[in-house]
């Protein structure tokens, strides 16, 4: 045990915890984080985002810890706290500065510090970097170094996991892209790919997500313009993906940590460089109104006031507990403001996180008793499409709307009594 590599993983969010679980196969992982109910939960084996088994959890290769001290004899820390931005879509670096210092606090000479949480390019070494001097006293490249390797978690994703996905690495010198490509390369078989420098890791990671974002944005505007022109954007889809080379993406509410934020922190700093990146806020700008198209077209749709409307999912995506940044909580506002009663139902979901950040009191089951004015299709979740046609038009009064939002169900067709909308 003397050789083995003490890994503090700090932050045990969906990216944090799957790590500190594959790094435990090969070396003492200590898990940090600063909520105590979340760490008495690990402690006692419970996951509650549904990402790790409670075997994994109780490994003896892994300690669960709130206590900054706990991390002091680490030689490698991985910073994975979340990157958001605030209410003017700038960046918000409170938590990746505050776990620097806290690492800071307890680094030693010679250790090495690793971030994966998504920044823009530059930021670990101009803003991180002093955060690290400060709080340890320590000299960079002299007393310790630093390095990026940017997480590519995708939540529910059951095929590109952890140990199958390239795992891109970048250090401050030679050495120190070794040493952290030797500590990620037996979770995935040694399938690294090492980058020239931190700042073009940092950029491959920041441009991923804006990719997706603008296919995603380009498919939603085209959905908006088929709406206007009386068109099914779905068919329209359908026939031009025939082409061989046509990008097959479908239209949507791009919520969730990553694609809905990472964009705005590259646009920050090609705006600090002096660039005005057109393409990539136009993508933002649209993807952001799409809770308020589909609400208003669900309101011009809902004629009676005071309807009485359910919306199955409220989590930013399917099959996921992940309720980060939904856009379906902005159309459950926009509705209620409206004059219009909602319920909401996810399965998924964490009852106290959904009324902790959006004040939305989730429903705990489905009264199939009751009828609806308007029934949401919001999220794809397996449960919602695996529902039988007859028990979700059920829900329906007599010219009830059925709003299909991720088009789960639009191969059934629709009885004459209810109404259909798509996105």
């Amino acid at each position: 045990m003397s050789n083995i590599n003490r890994v503090a993983i700090i932050g045990l969010g969906y990216v944090g915890l799957p790590l500190a679980i594959a790094m435990a196969e090969s070396n003492r992982v200590i898990g940090y984080d600063i909520q105590e109910k979340r760490i008495l939960q690990l402690i006692r084996g419970y996951d509650r985002n549904n990402e790790a088994s409670s075997e994994s959890l109780t490994k003896k290769n892994i300690t669960w810890s709130s206590n900054p001290e706990d991390i002091r004899h680490a030689n490698f820390y991985i910073i994975t706290v979340p990157t958001p931005v605030d209410t003017q879509n700038k960046p918000d670096l409170t938590a990746i500065l505050s776990a620097s210092r806290t690492v800071g606090t307890q680094l030693k000479q010679g250790s090495i510090v690793i971030y994966e949480s998504t920044v823009w390019p530059g930021l670990t070494e101009e803003e991180c970097v002093p955060e690290l001097e400060i709080s340890s006293g320590l000299k960079w490249r002299e007393g310790f170094n630093v390095g990026y390797s940017p997480e590519r978690i995708n939540p529910g994703d059951t095929k590109h996991t952890l140990k199958n996905i390239t795992k891109i690495v970048a250090g401050d010198t030679e050495e120190t892209t070794k040493k952290i490509s030797e500590l990620y390369a037996p979770i995935n078989c040694n399938n690294i790919y090492n980058t020239p420098d931190i700042r073009t890791a940092e950029a491959a990671k920041v441009i991923e997500n804006a990719q997706r974002d603008i296919n995603i944005a380009f498919v939603n505007e085209v959905s908006q313009i088929c709406h206007k022109l009386g068109l099914s954007s779905a068919d329209v889809l359908e026939a031009a993906s025939t082409k061989w080379n046509f990008l097959n993406f479908s239209p949507g509410l791009v919520g969730g940590h990553c694609i809905g934020v990472d964009p705005y922190y590259l646009a920050y700093r090609a705006e600090k460089a002096g660039h005005r990146p057109e393409v990539i806020l136009a993508g933002r700008y649209l993807n952001d109104g799409m809770s308020a198209f589909i609400s208003s077209h669900l309101t011009n749709k809902i004629v009676a006031p005071n309807s009485h409307i359910l919306v199955l999912g409220l989590t930013f995506k399917k099959n996921v507990s992940d309720l980060r940044n939904s856009l379906i909580a902005n159309i459950v506002k926009l509705l209620e403001k409206a004059g219009h009663i909602v319920d909401v139902y996810d399965p998924l979901a964490n009852h106290e996180e959904a009324e902790a950040l959006y004040s939305i009191k989730l429903i705990e089951s489905i009264d199939f008793k009751h009828s609806y004015d308007c029934v949401v299709g919001a999220v794809g979740h397996d449960s919602f499409v695996q529902l039988p046609i007859e028990k979700v038009f059920g829900l329906l009064k007599e010219g009830g709307l059925l709003a299909d939002i991720p088009g789960m169900w639009k191969q059934h067709p629709i009885p004459s009594k209810f109404l259909r909308w798509q996105l």
